[in-house]
């Protein structure tokens, strides 16, 4: 196993995982009653938002997760890149996607879902779909707003998909992924195409800096590596990043680097220097110094922060 996939395993977080954010443990665990909670779930927002102490770490998990906001607002971050959510809105988060939930609204309702991909494993669905869909892509745009034609049609799909996860039968589970492949086709044709995502030549490379932060951050150790990998020159790239966000190609990686060590030192059961060795600082006074300049904490406060 490489020290990437290592990394990532250890701050993968299961869904169940969770409860150590919520208010009341013993009502996040209403969530799982399901027999099938492990490879599909779904549930309001209202009583996620209700619960759960935000705003969360940055975590990834081995599931798709999404969520429609019927109304109200919310705040999350793929990767770098945070997105405004507001009503008749859906966004989503691939597996293994870095991400970060920082706001809802107190007056939000909607839905959550999370699946793990392999329900579409069967006679009827294969995996290859998933190219179809640019909301699912690791890189894709994961913002799609519903016109209000379409809500009825994705009201009615939510709302089954919500009986079928109450009523927990197995059986069903070729039901969901069934319904689940409709709601992403309906929603396809309200996709932003992927064309549409960057317009000039500085917010293009931009763009491919963050997603090559996201996927190679274990890998390249500063932003010299990442200019090769893009194929461009150092001065460029930061010319390029600085024109599109005012900020520094080294800022991004110290922003990347944050979060990878936040997901860590809370989803982990790494020792500090150990995290201080996988985001690349060379000891542990290296690291406190460098975490603290960022966050304000030691890495041993933030870690013991609920």
């Amino acid at each position: 196993m490489s020290k990437k996939d290592k990394v990532l395993n250890a701050t993968l977080l299961n869904p169940e995982q969770l409860k150590h954010y919520v208010l009341e443990p013993s009502f996040w665990e209403q969530m799982f009653l399901s027999p099938f909670h492990n490879l599909f779930q779904i549930n309001t927002l209202e009583f996620i938002r209700q619960h759960i102490k935000l705003p969360l770490p940055p975590y990834r998990t081995n599931v798709h997760n999404f969520v429609w906001i019927r109304s109200g607002s919310a705040v999350w971050y793929k990767g770098l890149d945070g997105y405004p959510v507001k009503a008749n809105t859906l966004f989503f988060l691939p597996a293994y996607q870095l991400h970060v939930n920082t706001i809802m609204s107190e007056d939000i309702t909607g839905y959550y879902c999370h699946f793990d991909p392999n329900i579409f494993n069967t006679k009827f669905i294969q995996n290859e779909l998933w190219s179809e869909f640019s909301f699912w892509q690791y890189t894709g745009h994961p913002v799609v707003e519903l016109p209000e034609t379409a809500l009825p049609i994705v009201l009615n799909i939510f709302e089954r998909l919500n009986h079928i996860y109450k009523v927990g039968n197995k059986d069903h589970l070729e039901i969901v992924s069934g319904y689940l492949l409709t709601l992403f086709l309906e929603l396809k044709q309200f996709a932003q195409p992927p064309e549409k995502q960057v317009h000039n030549t500085a917010a293009q490379l931009t763009q491919k800096y963050k997603e090559a932060l996201t996927r190679h951050v274990y890998e390249y150790p500063n932003v010299l590596d990442f200019a090769k990998l893009l194929n461009v020159s150092h001065n460029y790239l930061n010319r390029c990043i600085h024109a599109t966000t005012g900020k520094s190609a080294h800022d991004l990686l110290k922003e990347v680097l944050i979060l990878e060590a936040k997901a860590l030192l809370k989803q982990s059961t790494l020792s500090i220097s150990e995290v201080a060795y996988r985001i690349g600082k060379k000891d542990h006074s290296d690291f406190s110094r460098f975490f603290k300049a960022n966050t304000g904490l030691t890495p041993k406060s933030y870690r013991a922060e609920i």
